[in-house]
């Protein structure tokens, strides 16, 4: 890793709470622009790792649909501005007409509103009036209608380990132009420095999304040139630590899933083992800011894998590490 390479991880690290504490989850997940949890899991090992208290996280956070179409802890107050990224998208639009899924959306809220959250009683309910390829594609336990009507922040998963929805009151406030500054100086406070590649990356932004991003005046921001690519951060006049000898790292972690480019911090020989065909990206163990192994906790017994040889030091803390997060974790 050369001194530039080097000051990006360092910088990362330190915006992203890995070399220092953030004791507090709600802070953590807003600073953040939330936590992602395809695997509920993985949330609280996240927090841990950072230092967060976990008491009541169940609640504490709200389980939605955000970037690139993934699964997000965040704080509850935050939905109406992050929703406002991709209000009303929905992939069933493809398949079914935008007119046929909003007609839809409105009959799953009308039984919602009368007490039904299971999808099994929906649709027996629906059966009448829908075929079965068009329930199993809207009623779909990967999220189905729940995606469109949780993007216009009228439904929410009912906690952070639920597979059932609750109705809300979060529906955005601005538009996908007003918001994109404000996001992008969140993503650039904590995720930079970064370049506008990578803030599309994190936002899920495609095509015209992309040169409405790039039309943003970003004269505010701290920048410097590398490797052909312009990174921009916040400046940040606080003592960061250096990055630290060990790290473990959440699945999905935000420092390996949140750039378009990752080979600083996980090298591309150990890509495949990391993150896997169908997406799921493992927990991971970092020696002086790079992947060098994954973990992960199985059968309530810690697991660790090297790549690498590696010091005796290295592999004692990582299983005492993994250990402590196993008994902090508890039955999540």
């Amino acid at each position: 890793m050369d001194s530039v390479s080097e000051r990006i991880v360092r910088q990362r690290m330190h915006g992203l709470y890995l070399s220092r504490r953030c004791g507090d989850l709600t802070k953590l997940s807003r600073e953040l622009m939330g936590l992602h949890c395809w695997f509920h899991r993985n949330v609280v090992f996240s927090a841990l790792i950072r230092g967060a208290d976990v008491a009541g996280w169940k609640h504490a956070l709200t389980k939605t649909w955000l970037y690139r179409g993934t699964l997000h802890g965040v704080v509850f107050d935050d939905l109406p501005l992050l929703l406002a990224l991709h209000s009303g998208e929905s992939y069933l639009g493809r398949y079914l007409g935008k007119d046929r899924v909003e007609r839809i959306a409105q009959d799953v809220v009308s039984l919602m509103e009368d007490g039904v959250y299971s999808r099994t009683e929906m649709r027996r309910i629906m059966s009448p009036e829908y075929d079965d390829e068009t329930l199993q594609a809207v009623l779909s336990p990967w999220g189905g209608i729940f995606v469109y009507l949780a993007r216009q922040g009228k439904v929410a998963f009912r906690d952070m380990t639920s597979r059932d929805f609750d109705m809300i009151d979060a529906e955005p406030t601005l538009t996908q132009d007003e918001a994109l500054p404000i996001l992008l100086r969140g993503f650039l406070a904590a995720y930079g420095p970064a370049t506008l590649a990578d803030a599309a990356w994190f936002m899920g932004l495609w095509r015209d999304e992309k040169k409405k991003l790039s039309a943003i005046n970003t004269d505010e921001y701290s920048r410097f040139e590398y490797d052909g690519h312009t990174y921009l951060h916040v400046e940040n006049n606080t003592d960061m630590a250096d990055i630290p000898e060990f790290t473990l790292l959440s699945g999905f972690d935000p420092l390996i899933v949140s750039y378009s480019e990752r080979g600083s911090v996980l090298p591309s020989e150990y890509r495949s083992a990391v993150i896997l065909k169908s997406g799921i990206c493992n927990p991971t163990i970092c020696v002086n800011g790079r992947v060098v192994g994954i973990w992960n906790i199985k059968k309530n017994e810690p697991v660790v894998t090297f790549f690498e040889e590696q010091p005796k030091r290295i592999r004692d803390r990582a299983f005492e590490s993994v250990e402590g997060i196993r008994r902090r974790s508890g039955s999540c």
